[in-house]
């Protein structure tokens, strides 16, 4: 049985996450953060623990503390208001992404 573009894209997938230390929560919010990214919207810390359907705010401020940690997000200060931060993704994150779109090109064109 000759196996869907889905499935090879799911193979290469596990492969590259089978190289990062990110768990699931730690990837939605990374998901989040880039969606927004690409939409040119400004990500704070604040907006990320309000996902309460990821888990508790000492869960998410854990797991964004762990993403600036292994170097995928930078937390910024707003310069308007010094209590907000801003997370911005990190090349890391960016190539991250790059190579899950690999794969997904890949997939499609196999």
């Amino acid at each position: 049985m000759k196996s869907s573009s889905y499935l090879r894209f799911l193979n290469a997938v596990k492969a590259i996450e089978g190289q990062s230390q990110l768990d699931a929560i730690q990837k939605k919010l990374l998901d989040k953060v880039m969606m927004e990214m690409s939409r040119e919207i400004d990500v704070l810390v604040g907006d990320l623990l309000a996902l309460k359907a990821l888990g508790s705010q000492a869960t998410l401020h854990g797991r964004i503390k762990k993403l600036s940690e292994e170097g995928y997000v930078d937390l910024v200060m707003d310069t308007v208001d010094n209590r907000k931060k801003i997370v911005t993704p990190t090349k890391l994150a960016i190539k991250y992404y790059e190579k899950l779109s690999s794969c997904l090109s890949q997939a499609s064109y196999a």
